[in-house]
């Protein structure tokens, strides 16, 4: 029995703000030219099940194209494969606080062959394969005392499809993992009772045990895409997305099936400018964008400079820099300044947290209206951030 493992497409996802000739927001678009793709292998691989682990959408309240997107690749995949079961859990960004609030989710009951779980914990049994699928959606994690899951006797294949963090799994550098998960022990998941574990909610492929693997997300949706590439290049696939073909026997048999992405994101070799002068951080600069194969037009591009005295970064030739903003999507010039030492306790050198990094820990634990996108409203503060620190550097 085959399967297949989707997770995180966050469809709706905004970013930047460009947008395509019909007025959708480039990134928005560029989502759901991923999620496309996706379904045609999905076809093409012809699975006796499709699971998608969580996060179909990016927020409660999608976009209307989303919603629409959704709707049509479902149908597809069912004419496509009109004997095949389809499986939809909720991942923490399409639960409402809420149950009264409604799930946008449920809207694909309307779908033959599809089953949506939002709330509880659910088993779907699938006579036809002898199969069942143990379904742990982000909101029955919450619950306290939480309850256990545990796969039932006599079948031959028994799946647990769940939207969680896995405790000790993402590493240490958490800088761009989203707020909002809920922590599940290892433990708990007693990943060698079952047939597989398909776990949504990290965005990065990757097995937390033999037979439980995170599909990953079709594309960059996380706060910081550049702390996805470095766990990804850990794993040899940087700069890769998709999904998760998986072969249920004696053992589970898995295998990554990547997806083209719409454009790259391309993170340039650091420059340490301690001791340059502007001129000669600007050529740096010059050089790395130069050096780029295929150029960065219409790619999303990160500089970082590291150890730039403000007085140096006013200096920088801002012409150029608005040009290469010009021809990528997204231009991010990160100018750091040379870490300011204070002395804590009793003299011990710490480092004093920038505005960013405060403004970012802050926005993604307080309290939010359920209508506020968190992910986009730290955008948005990380966004204003750095015009107002480019501002400044100009002056």
């Amino acid at each position: 029995m085959r399967l297949a493992h989707l997770a995180d497409l966050h469809l709706g996802y905004r970013q930047f703000y460009r947008q395509t000739p019909q007025g959708i927001n480039q990134r928005e678009a560029d989502v759901t030219l991923a999620f496309r793709a996706a379904v045609d292998d999905v076809i093409t691989a012809r699975p006796d099940l499709v699971l998608f682990a969580g996060d179909l959408f990016h927020g409660v309240r999608p976009t209307n194209p989303a919603i629409l997107e959704s709707f049509t690749q479902l149908r597809r995949l069912r004419d496509a494969l009109p004997d095949v079961k389809m499986i939809v859990i909720a991942g923490n960004h399409d639960t409402p606080r809420s149950v009264e609030t409604g799930a946008i989710l449920r809207l694909f009951e309307a779908v033959p062959e599809v089953e949506v779980v939002v709330h509880e914990i659910r088993q779907i049994d699938l006579p036809a394969l002898d199969t069942t699928v143990t379904c742990v959606p982000h909101a029955a994690l919450l619950r306290q005392p939480r309850e256990r899951f545990t796969p039932p006797a006599g079948l031959r294949h028994t799946v647990l499809l769940i939207h969680g963090e896995v405790a000790g799994v993402i590493p240490g550098d958490r800088s761009w993992v989203e707020y909002g998960g809920a922590m599940v022990e290892p433990g708990e998941l007693e990943a060698e009772r079952w047939s597989y574990v398909a776990l949504g909610h990290y965005h990065v492929a990757r097995p937390v045990a033999p037979n439980a693997w995170y599909a990953g997300s079709l594309e960059y949706v996380s706060p910081n895409p550049w702390g996805e590439m470095q766990d990804e290049a850990a794993l040899g696939r940087r700069g890769q997305k998709g999904w998760l073909l998986v072969e249920l026997g004696r053992q589970a048999l898995v295998e990554f099936r990547p997806v083209t992405l719409a454009r790259r994101y391309i993170d340039l070799p650091a420059i340490h400018g301690a001791g340059l002068a502007p001129a000669e951080i600007d050529a740096e600069i010059l050089a790395r964008v130069s050096a780029v194969s295929d150029g960065i037009d219409g790619q999303v591009v990160r500089q970082v400079v590291h150890d730039v005295p403000r007085v140096v970064a006013r200096d920088l030739t801002y012409a150029r820099i608005r040009e290469f903003k010009a021809r990528a999507l997204h231009y991010n010039l990160d100018v750091r300044r040379p870490r300011p030492a204070r002395e804590a306790g009793v003299g011990a050198p710490g480092r004093r947290r920038t505005l960013a990094e405060t403004v970012v820990d802050y926005l993604g634990r307080r309290l939010l209206d359920a209508a506020v996108d968190r992910e986009r409203l730290i955008g948005l503060a990380r966004g204003y951030l750095e015009q107002a620190d480019a501002k400044e550097s100009e002056r």
